[in-house]
């Protein structure tokens, strides 16, 4: 047998990745044979595999390359491999020579000759070029050639002629092998690859022949040793070959020709291209089942757990894996248990958690049990389950992989996918977004440190340690593409209620609120009263759109859950045990003492309590328990005012502490007091209120089209280039200013950044565009201070976690440096404007933190552009005093050897003497033969070459070994120099982030400025108006008032009509009528007004020509008609609900607009109802309004009030064909009132049947006679009544003393006749 049995395409020589991920799901006892046969024993009488296989065909062991003979096409390959799946792509040279062609004789038995007689016996082959045995058995005997058809355990068959073979005869003995060793490897590209594989050991010292063998037994002294080198693509793709499937470990990765590269098998003939690509993937020996997976769910109230046995798995999946569920995994069905026995029907029943019958725990491998016990834990959740450098997703979870990310099943009857490390971020990322919740489980320990661990403890347990390093949900995203291309915050809210007095009619509620946004560590605490209809919670519900919430289970009232379904948009729901999870005010307040306290001792910088690792907001409180943030503290000593929030923080703690995530948000956190949302005394309050149906009925961030930003003020307005600064230009859309003096310095600030000043900033704008999302990262290089999570020491990762750490931070020290310089050339403009805002923002010292210093310190420290390149930081002298030392202790051992040197010169008398390397030994002293006589008996010769010796002395000997330990000390500090220089640069974390709010700010401002460039027609600075008195009537005057969004190129053919329109103020009506015919504009003009007010108290421009507005605290929005069925609302009721909230809210200062009102029942109903409101709000309330509708009864009762005026959106009426009216909008607001809304012209322009039209159009004429008829008929009924009434109380008792009873008898007589002709 030839000694260099060519290489054939497939199999990665790395290992057998297949085989590793079925030996860590099987049950198996190590043998010191090394070779693994098939079992086909008893599973209860010896430890096999948990899958009983018959058919070696179907079933087969492993992977081993497919042989080809020399002159066999492509297409009889596929006819020698029964693979019936074969991977595509995956076709060897036809003309490659077949290795039986050129295989010497080489056998380890005596030379026999073999015939039928061995024919179904078991054998071993020998391949030199792996030093490897295949096993098999002999398939059939060809006696023309002499040769045998040996078939190896992975299906594939070769012709051999057993004479010319070393081979050895298999006893059938149950015996399973320990897994390949997987270490470390190089990756270099382009590089052929050699394997050595070692015969595996005898059993371990400890004498136990039963362990459990079923995780990646790599690295162990004795196993199985894998050296190779592979290329790039290879390590990273981990492309396996065409292998069947199997549960036992056995040594079958024989290579195919040509290539050292290989493919994954992947099921249904799938492309690779879209398969997963990884080296540790193979079948997992476990039990699948019907689409029993974690489900994420459209709505609120269907994300809770879920055990996930409704889903229905795809037509080749359910085929493969169905017939499972009855077999292995029973327990999953109707009988199902949790964790503490309690069945489906029970009304505790926590679907979290799983009850694991003892019967099959005993079944299962170690590594089996490791997996089932972490998913029992969790049935609600996908496990990311890391083998090695890959994420492995088993069973339910692996149909997730399969349908969410595109992965393909491993081939077998067990369910299996996997990934890359690699691929983590945007994998997590994914599920995560469609609303699943991942569990990440991490290898804690190395196959090193196991066998150490085993060989301490005297433990027989072969499976790695794993740990749940993370929860990743969609609120707990920190970092991944699609969080760096969307700026916009992911919150999570906890949320919590306290119900007073509800008995009484006027019941009121107390919500408790923390909404925390952990990619910026941004935590926001409130408690505030609310109303029946939770109008203040479902204000901040629109405003933040939380996706994930976090409540306390079966707390929250009916109409709270409503909202909560209602206002958001399809949030992941989490339920916690009040109390003990949902934690109270007291339990909240220890949670934070102790992490604080963990906190001060864990600090890495070692700075003082003032300046370590609190919430960075603000000072910190100090008493007897520890400190806390100042926000924190005032909620304490709110007492009753501040233990619901104290409580919605508690649930919010408990909840990240799940994800590893409560001790980094707390200790860089920024607190804030949750702004006033305008449910009481508004005097005190800085913010205008935009509530829920003003946010969305304006279209404030979310169209009403597809919910994205398209055509809404925050698109017209962002023209923000950093991703912290669109956050910011949310929140203050969101809450637009109420006090003058506050709006006037914000309007100073944008004026003067235009003009002059525009180059300038336009030049700021183009510098920090260049910036990543600097709040975003500063709070990950932040985190990497604090390891915990994935980022723990323990975890094992593959990646080189630290380049990327040390890239994240040379990222951020250069933001800043930019943030800085930017900011201060900036301040070149200050000489010539007299913003108060801006020069507070741009002075150094005040709002601009002086940071140079600090960039100095790092710049000095280490050469950015090397370390960033290398992925290691070298220090400077003078920078760590620990490498520093290391450093001068390195210097002396080598300055006293090249003394020494010099000693041995001097002492032997010969200058030639000199320092040598030769491999592993430097610091030989090499010398001539000649000298050999005079040198010293304890000198120690270690080389020589001819004419030279090489010694070492006892200095020589003795300084190398203290050489040694400290080129370890050095290397040991640089290790460690990165996270003390993150500690440092943590310690200005403050200076930091208030450098990232005034960029924030600038970038805002100056997006404001240039936002009037693109509305259409003339833009004014409102003029915006402070009461001097309280008897001063609000006012709004506009002239030219265009619209902020719509521009005419978006409207077609025409042009955007501007309209002059005054509200209020000294001899104006309060609120304008508006009628006119439908689709006339009166919508519009409403919408255009609403967001002009908006513009101005945000402090930009209107598109006007001139403005003037008293302050509005609050704007009430009530138009289109929308319907909430999920909660049980009508159309009508939701618009009456809306009503209401105005009708109870609303001020003197408020600006009302109501749209149509009314018509959601009968003419008569609806016109009662909006004439009252109307009339509520004009007398009542007294406030700035717009009511438009198509009640014209209206306007005549109202047509002669003062507090009111009628306006109408004009159009021209003329005749079309068939008696149709046809009408030409004109969009152009007019005093008086518009006698009809020409109804029937719409439905002309809808594609009615003319005619349709017609008929509709004889009927309207009709109604409107009628109408009028009924009207007087009406009014004279009630003239009728009115006179009966008087009358018959004339004529009682008490008057007819002074009456003339016969004449008022008459009359009343008469007016029943009256009655009865009318």
């Amino acid at each position: 047998m030839s000694a260099s049995r060519r290489r054939t395409n497939g199999q990665s020589p790395l290992v057998n990745p297949q085989r590793q991920i079925t030996s860590f799901f099987s049950k198996a006892t190590s043998t010191p044979s090394p070779i693994s046969s098939k079992q086909t024993q008893n599973p209860k009488s010896t430890r096999i595999s948990s899958k009983q296989t018959q058919n070696p065909k179907s079933t087969p062991i492993s992977s081993k390359p497919t042989l080809i003979p020399k002159s066999t096409p492509i297409s009889s390959r596929q006819t020698l491999n029964p693979n019936p799946n074969p991977s595509p792509g995956h076709s060897p040279s036809p003309t490659t020579p077949s290795p039986l062609d050129s295989k010497p004789s080489s056998k380890t038995s005596p030379k026999k000759s073999h015939g039928h007689e061995v024919v179904g016996k078991r054998i071993k082959v020998y391949w030199p070029l792996d030093k490897s045995w295949y096993e098999g058995y002999v398939k059939c005997f060809n006696k023309h050639s002499g040769k045998h058809l040996v078939q190896y355990d992975d299906a594939e068959e070769e012709m051999l002629d057993l004479e010319m073979e070393k081979i050895e005869w298999v006893p059938e003995t149950v015996k399973i092998f320990k897994r390949l060793r997987r270490g470390p490897l190089p990756t270099p590209t382009n590089v052929d690859v050699d394997v050595v594989m070692e015969d595996e050991d005898k059993e371990d010292s400890n004498g136990v022949a039963d362990d459990d063998s079923s995780d990646e037994d790599w690295g162990k002294s004795g196993d199985k040793e894998l050296v190779a080198e592979v290329g790039d693509d290879e390590e990273e793709l981990r492309e396996l070959e065409d292998e069947e499937d199997d549960v036992v470990p056995t040594n079958t990765n024989k290579r195919k020709r040509g290539d050292s590269g290989g493919r994954r098998k992947l099921s249904g003939g799938g492309s690779l291209g879209s398969a997963k690509k990884t080296k540790c993937g193979g079948n997992v020996g476990m039990n699948g089942f019907k689409g029993v997976s974690p489900e994420p769910t459209p709505n609120a109230e269907g994300t809770k757990a879920t055990n996930g046995m409704d889903t229905v798995l795809s037509g080749d999946a359910s085929a493969r894996f169905s017939l499972r569920e009855a077999e292995k995994l029973h327990f999953l069905g109707e009988q199902r248990m949790d964790a503490k026995r309690r069945s489906l029907g029970d009304a505790n029943y926590d679907p979290r958690t799983l009850y694991l019958p003892p019967g099959f725990l005993k079944s299962l491998s170690g590594g089996q049990r490791q997996w089932w016990e972490f998913k029992s834990k969790h049935m609600d959740k996908v496990i990311f389950f890391k083998m090695g450098k890959f994420y492995e997703l088993f069973e339910m979870d692996a149909h997730i992989g399969a349908k969410e990310l595109g992965l393909q099943y491993m081939k077998g009857e067990q369910p299996h996918c996997g990934f890359p490390e690699k691929n983590f971020s945007m994998n997590v990322e994914k599920l995560a977004r469609k609303g699943y919740r991942v569990l990440v489980v991490e290898q804690t320990e190395t196959p090193e440190q196991m066998d150490l661990r085993r060989k301490k403890d005297g433990s027989i347990d072969k499976v790695v340690k794993r740990e749940i390093c993370a929860v990743v949900t969609k609120g707990t995203l920190t970092e991944g593409e699609m969080l760096s291309a969307n700026p916009d915050a992911s919150y999570l809210m906890a949320v919590t209620e306290n119900s007073q007095n509800l008995a009484n009619e006027n019941a009121e509620r107390v919500f408790g609120v923390c909404v925390v946004d952990v990619a910026t560590s941004r935590v926001i605490l409130g408690q505030f009263g609310d109303d029946l209809e939770c109008s203040a919670l479902s204000c901040l519900l629109s405003e933040l759109r939380p996706v994930e919430i976090v409540k306390p289970a079966n707390l929250l009232s009916p109409e709270t859950e409503k909202v909560l379904i209602r206002h958001t948009r399809s949030p992941l729901v989490n339920e916690l045990v009040p109390v003990l999870e949902f934690l109270d005010a007291e339990r909240t307040v220890q949670e934070v003492r102790s992490i604080y306290r963990r906190a001060d001792d864990q600090d890495v910088s070692g700075s003082p309590k003032k300046d370590g690792f609190h919430g960075s907001d603000s000072h910190l409180e100090e008493d007897s328990y520890g400190c806390l943030p100042d926000v924190l503290s005032e909620m304490v000593r709110a007492g009753e005012n501040g233990i619901s929030a104290l409580s919605a923080l508690g649930g919010a703690l408990f909840y990240l502490k799940q994800a590893f995530l409560d001790e980094t948000i707390l200790r860089f956190a920024k607190f804030e007091l949750l702004p006033s949302s305008g449910f009481g005394d508004t005097v005190s309050k800085p913010y205008m209120v935009l509530d829920s149906a003003a946010l969305e009925n304006l279209e404030i961030f979310e169209n009403n089209r597809n919910g994205d930003s398209s055509g809404t003020l925050y698109a017209q307005l962002n023209h923000c280039v950093t991703g912290f600064g669109k956050r910011l230009l949310r929140t203050w859309l969101a809450r637009p200013l109420y006090h003058v003096e506050l709006i006037k310095q914000r309007q100073d600030a944008v004026a003067s950044l235009r003009g002059v000043n525009l180059p300038y900033a336009l030049e700021f704008h183009k510098a920090v565009s260049r910036l990543p999302d600097m709040e975003r990262l500063l709070v990950r290089v932040f985190s990497s201070s604090n390891a915990c999570g994935r980022n723990a020491k323990k975890v094992v990762l593959y990646e080189d976690a630290a380049k990327k750490q040390l890239q994240e931070f040379i990222s951020a020290l250069r933001g800043c440096e930019l943030m800085a310089q930017t900011c201060c050339s900036l301040n070149v403009i200050l000489e010539n404007v007299e913003s108060a805002q801006l020069h507070h923002l741009l002075t150094l010292g005040k709002g601009l933190p002086d940071v140079n210093s600090v960039l100095k310190h790092f710049k000095d420290a280490f050469d950015w552009v090397e370390a960033n390149n290398s992925g290691r930081i070298i220090p400077h002298e003078g920078v760590d005093i620990e490498y520093d030392s290391a450093c001068e202790k390195v210097k002396e051992i080598e300055s006293h050897l090249t003394k020494h040197l010099q000693e041995q010169r001097k002492l032997l008398g010969d200058k030639s003497i000199t320092y040598v390397t030769v491999g592993k030994d430097s610091y030989l002293l090499e010398m001539p033969e000649s000298l050999c006589s005079c040198i010293p008996p304890d000198y120690e010769l270690r080389s020589s070459k001819k004419g030279f010796s090489r010694y070492w002395t006892p200095d020589i000997k003795k300084s190398l070994t203290e050489l040694s330990q400290a080129e370890t000390d050095k290397e040991s500090s640089l290790k460690s120099i990165l996270q003390r220089l993150i500690g440092r640069f943590c310690e200005h974390r403050l200076k930091w982030r208030q450098l990232v709010s005034v960029t924030a700010e600038i970038d805002v401002l100056i997006s404001l400025a240039i936002a009037s460039d693109y509305f259409e027609g003339p833009s004014c600075q409102p003029v915006v108006m402070s009461s001097s008195c309280t008897n001063e009537v609000p006012r709004f005057s506009a002239k030219s008032l265009g619209h902020p969004v719509l521009r005419s190129d978006s409207l077609g053919k025409g042009t955007f009509v501007s309209n002059d329109i005054s509200i209020g103020g000294s001899g104006h009506a309060s609120f304008i009528l508006l009628t006119g015919p439908n689709m006339g504009g009166k919508s519009t003009l409403i919408r255009q007004v609403c967001l002009a007010v908006i513009l101005a108290q945000l402090g930009a421009d209107v598109p006007a020509e001139s403005f003037e507005l008293s302050p509005v605290d609050r704007i009430f929005v009530r138009m289109g008609a929308k319907d909430n069925i999920m909660v049980g609302q009508s159309t009508f009721l939701t618009e009456l609900s809306e009503t209401a909230t105005m009708l109870s809210s609303a001020t003197r200062n408020s600006l009302v607009a109501l749209d149509e009102l009314g018509r959601g029942t009968s003419t008569s109903d609806g016109q009662a109802i909006a004439e009252s409101v109307l009339e509520h709000f004009i007398y009542k309330v007294q406030c700035r309004g717009m009511f438009s509708t198509h009640y014209h009864r209206l306007a005549v009762d109202y047509q002669n009030n003062s507090k009111v005026s009628l306006c109408h959106m004009a159009c021209q009426v003329g005749n079309g064909d068939g008696g149709v009216e046809e009408v030409t909008f004109l969009y152009r607001l007019n005093p008086g009132a518009c006698p009809k809304s020409y109804g029937v012209n719409i439905a002309r322009l809808a594609g009615l049947p003319i005619s349709v039209l017609k008929k509709a159009t004889a009927k309207s004429r009709e109604f409107e006679a009628t109408y009028g008829k009924h009207r007087k008929a009406s009014g004279d009924n009630i003239c009728f009544q009115e006179l009966i009434s008087i009358v018959a109380k004339l004529t009682s008792h008490e008057f007819t003393k002074s009456i003339d009873m016969d004449s008022l008898t008459e009359v009343w007589h008469r007016a029943r006749l009256l009655q009865q002709e009318s």
